[in-house]
């Protein structure tokens, strides 16, 4: 009983960080279409601000959970004025782009930082699921999780800016007749998906190592998350996390991570195959 106890806190920890490194290329690839290959590297960037904020003395959850989404966010818009405005509509220029942007990254992190694995401790304890020890940071994790899908969809659902975000990428010529601009919109999903990016990197970076090239260990699941949730962003990630991040914790549990990520590919292969649309392209059609 508390073996099965603990592989459900397990189960419940991976869903929720499949949502965590999903909802910012949720925004970016979901709703705008460009393939961020550096989707990885706000990551890093993100989990290097908050070891940078720590080490400086900032309070730790400043560290983690304000100043990551926002100093990745306006790295995100500085990159849509200067790049990516440019690209919209050319998917292979754009993969190509955000390509050399992650190399760029990954070069400029190694320079300052070097090649080593750094670390941010976590700021809570543990406690005692019958026989076995879990971290209470987890449960930090699954709270973010949730406020993160809840606030976005309080922001696409309740707020003018997400009714017009959501006009503007269906339709941003209608979108422009009626007075809106639909370079400044897609601006600030740019730098909103990459602020979720951000606050992905700092919530995990104490429970992951904190190195240049930790980005290439998020972008796949990531990706993979995003094609079997669909187009709606919420739901699609929601449930597409929970089968993916069910399916990985289960086999991981069972033999071991590498074969539980194994495992989370395979069933994404075979549910792109049936469902070629994603979960949403074929069900709940009208979710956000």
């Amino acid at each position: 009983m508390d073996l099965a106890a603990l592989l459900a806190f397990n189960v419940i920890t991976g869903i929720a960080t499949l949502v965590l490194i999903t909802l910012g290329l949720g925004v970016i690839y979901g709703m705008m279409r460009i393939i961020n290959l550096a989707h990885g590297e706000f990551m890093m960037l993100g989990a290097y601000t908050a070891v940078t904020a720590d080490q400086a003395g900032v309070n730790i959850w400043l560290s983690m959970l304000v100043l990551p989404p926002l100093v990745v966010g306006i790295v995100g818009l500085v990159l849509e004025r200067t790049l990516i405005r440019f690209l919209y509509g050319r998917i292979i220029d754009t993969m190509l782009a955000t390509w050399g942007v992650s190399l760029g990254l990954i070069g400029l992190m190694t320079t300052i930082f070097g090649n080593v694995v750094r670390g941010v401790s976590t700021p809570v304890g543990g406690f005692a699921i019958g026989r076995y020890g879990a971290s209470l940071y987890s449960l930090v994790i699954v709270a973010t999780a949730i406020a993160g899908l809840v606030g976005m969809l309080a922001l696409l659902r309740g707020t003018k800016f997400g009714l017009i975000l959501r006009a503007t990428m269906q339709n941003p010529n209608m979108a422009a007749a009626l007075g809106v601009s639909p370079p400044t919109i897609y601006m600030a999903a740019f730098a909103l998906g990459s602020a979720l990016a951000g606050l992905a990197g700092g919530v995990l970076a104490p429970v992951s190592g904190i190195s240049p090239g930790m980005g290439a260990a998020y972008i796949a699941r990531a990706f993979i998350t995003v094609l079997g949730g669909g187009p709606a962003i919420i739901t699609g990630t929601g449930l597409a996390s929970t089968l993916f991040g069910l399916i990985n914790e289960l086999v991981s549990f069972q033999t071991t991570p590498i074969i539980g990520n194994v495992a989370l590919l395979a069933a994404a292969i075979f549910m792109i195959r049936i469902l070629p649309q994603g979960i949403t392209g074929r069900f709940l059609r009208r979710s956000l």
